[in-house]
């Protein structure tokens, strides 16, 4: 019983082995190359993305005896004895298990003294969150004042547990998730160095349950290997994974593309005979619609998705509003479905939600959006695509009637383009006079506080800089009966307003929702599009 699981076998031993981590990669051999090692390194990242494995080849190239183009030849000495887990210079430590003090400063003891066999001693410190406060004030002073022989490299899952003072003192590179095809094309190489027989498609779905993580991908795969008793076909994957295939979560999609309830209903019940975890379905759906969405606004963001043809194909039959409503209510129906009587029941409520929701009805071709809606309903995503994007026409918003006298001093408060309360002091004016000496304004009583010695001095300079010459502001507060530009945008604001709920109200999609739907508007989440300060 040797048997080496296939994460520890193909565990990467130099940095051209290393997957998906070029960024790393680069910058530590162009260290190597310069002599500017850093005495402290931190790896971040989720599990399984090479944070542990990075720290051992590291740890390798700075002791190696015979570099090769900065990588460790792996032949010598001391890389052989790291391999081999005995070289007596690279001191690995897990943080979870030596939490306590009195750990770390045993571990530390031994700093000052020269390695064994190699040019520096080393420090692996994994999951190094988990030590204690004392434990991190205990590392700190030799972590900022090494020995110019010893070396820390720390790895972490969870690098906001690390006190600052700790993170300032390292070198800190984040690694990446694995994309999904970046696992997929490992597994095909190893696979092929194990002549193992296995399908592309049941490789893609074990890629993709990996979530970003190669090691856990090796695991299923060894998994896959075991249930398929030595080959790997998909419809063994999609048993062991529990996954429901790919051509009945498109099949769905194209029935909703077809506004097809019957045709749906019928996909879901062929389904149910295969026992699937709808949650699961749904989350298969997202990530369909998520790509779809990607390649309708960004073609070239599929150029590393293994299943661009069929992302394509779906993404022509919705639009980018349809596949927008629908990701969103499919989110939804996700948190929701723990709440349903049962789950294949919620599952169709979602999808039937899906078809009543969708901007145009059943049968009927798309209408153009309007080019300027007059307003929007700001209450749920899914009320808010109908009622935002399909409004009917309206008539042009009237505009309140005001004195026209006073128009000339609308138009100078808005071409001297003043602020705060400078403007405030303005537009609560009225202009009795203005010639190229006195400029005399009515100011309403109410607002007699909004007078002071600096809004009257800032006011006068504007004026001055609007009619470029010296004149002196008067500010007279008395009872006037022109309006005054405050009161006029206050009654214009107001019949927009009035304007809006009657267009939300009017409209043919909104009644529709209230009488099927028992839907309501909520008070004071309809504004004008248009809406001014």
């Amino acid at each position: 019983m040797t048997y080496q699981v296939l994460a520890r076998k193909w565990r990467p031993r130099n940095f051209s082995e290393i997957v998906g981590q070029e960024h790393v990669v680069k910058s530590l051999i162009n260290a190597l190359q310069h002599e500017r090692l850093h005495h402290a390194y931190l790896f971040t990242g989720t599990r399984g993305v090479g944070k542990t494995t990075l720290a051992r080849i590291l740890a390798k190239a700075i002791n190696c005896e015979n570099l090769q183009g900065y990588n460790p030849c792996g032949n010598c000495a001391v890389c052989v004895a790291v391999d081999q887990g005995r070289f007596l210079d690279l001191i690995e430590v897990d943080a979870a298990s030596r939490t306590k003090v009195e750990d770390t400063r045993e571990l530390l003891e031994n700093a000052q003294y020269a390695p064994n066999m190699g040019r520096y001693k080393v420090y692996l410190i994994d999951e190094v969150h988990m030590l204690s406060g004392h434990s991190f004030n205990a590392l700190l002073k030799t972590l900022e004042e090494p020995p110019p022989h010893v070396k820390f490299l720390l790895a972490t899952t969870d690098p906001h547990k690390i006190p600052v003072t700790v993170l300032s003192r390292c070198l800190q590179y984040n690694l990446k998730r694995m994309q999904p095809g970046q696992i997929f094309e490992q597994m095909q190489f190893i696979l092929q160095q194990e002549a193992i027989e296995a399908e592309p498609s049941a490789l893609q779905l074990l890629a993709e349950a990996a979530d970003g993580s190669m090691r856990d991908g090796l695991s299923l795969l060894d998994q896959a290997i075991v249930y398929g008793s030595g080959g790997i076909q998909r419809s063994d994957v999609e048993a062991m994974l529990g996954t429901v295939a790919e051509r009945p979560v498109c099949d769905i999609l194209s029935a909703l593309a077809q506004n097809d309830a019957a045709l749906l209903l019928q996909t879901v019940s062929d389904m149910a005979d295969l026992s699937p975890d709808f949650n699961e379905v749904l989350q298969q759906l997202l990530q369909l619609l998520h790509k779809m969405a990607l390649y309708q606004a960004a073609p070239t963001a599929l150029r590393h998705e293994f299943d661009a043809d069929r992302i394509i194909n779906l993404a022509s039959q919705l639009s980018p509003e349809d596949i927008q409503l629908y990701y969103q209510i499919a989110l939804l129906g996700q948190r929701d479905l723990e709440w349903a009587p049962d789950p294949r029941s919620g599952f169709e409520m979602t999808l039937l939600r899906m078809l009543a929701f969708r901007p145009t009805a059943p049968g009927s071709a798309v209408s153009e959006p309007q080019q300027a809606p007059i307003a929007v309903n700001k209450t749920s995503p899914g009320l808010a695509s109908v009622s935002s994007t399909k409004l009917s026409a309206t008539p042009p918003v009237p505009v309140a009637p005001g004195n026209s006298d006073n128009e000339p001093w609308r138009a100078m408060i808005a071409a001297m383009k003043l602020g705060g309360m400078t403007r405030e002091l303005a537009n609560n004016c009225v202009l009795e006079n203005i010639d190229d000496k006195v400029c005399t304004l009515i100011l309403d009583p109410a607002h007699k506080q909004l007078s002071s010695a600096r809004t009257t001095e800032r006011l006068q300079k504007a004026l001055q800089d609007y009619r470029g010459k010296p004149l002196k502001l008067t500010i007279n507060s008395d009872k006037t009966l022109v309006e005054t530009p405050a009161l006029q945008l206050q009654q214009e604001q107001e019949v927009r307003q009035q304007a809006a709920v009657a267009a939300i109200n009017d409209n043919a999609d909104v009644q529709l929702l209230k009488e099927r739907f028992d839907a309501r508007i909520l008070p004071g989440t309809i504004e004008p599009i248009d809406k001014q300060d």
